[in-house]
């Protein structure tokens, strides 16, 4: 058994795209279009997967895009909460929390023990980084930092 990919219902593609691409820095490594179901998968991998996930031997994320009704109208999803968390690893806690800070990404819980932070996409879905290695001394402003919202 292998694992493949965590897909997530997205109910704009634009915005999820620029959050997922832009500022968490995912990479979309395959996408694909369905005319007859009316909707897109796009796949995605973390940068160190990028190459690997091309191929499907990294586990990617799939957003699924549900095209409008012919009213113009897409689903709203609810209860991202209820499926839990992504994880991803990354080689700085504090300098990734900041760059996300930065492109106006709210962090939840904040990276106060330089190991864990939490966020949340424009869906609702949380996601957990992690510090690659070692947890990173406490510092300034993060030790400090209270949690916003819930993750």
């Amino acid at each position: 058994m292998r694992y493949l990919h965590t897909m997530i219902r997205v109910k704009n593609l634009d915005e999820s795209l620029d959050f997922f691409c832009n500022k968490l820095g995912l990479k979309e490594v395959k996408r694909q279009d369905s005319e007859q179901g009316k909707f897109s998968l796009i796949f995605l991998a973390a940068p160190s997967d990028e190459e690997s996930g091309a191929k499907t031997s990294a586990p990617l994320l799939e957003l699924t895009y549900n095209w409008p009704d012919e009213n113009g109208e897409t689903e709203t999803y609810t209860g991202g909460r209820n499926f839990g968390h992504l994880a991803y690893e990354v080689d700085d806690i504090y300098k990734t929390c900041a760059q996300l800070m930065e492109k106006d990404v709210t962090i939840n819980r904040p990276p106060r023990d330089g190991y864990m932070a939490f966020l949340k996409s424009p869906d609702g879905v949380s996601i957990e980084l992690l510090q690659k290695g070692e947890r990173l001394e406490p510092q300034s402003p993060w030790k400090d930092m209270q949690n916003t919202g819930t993750w």
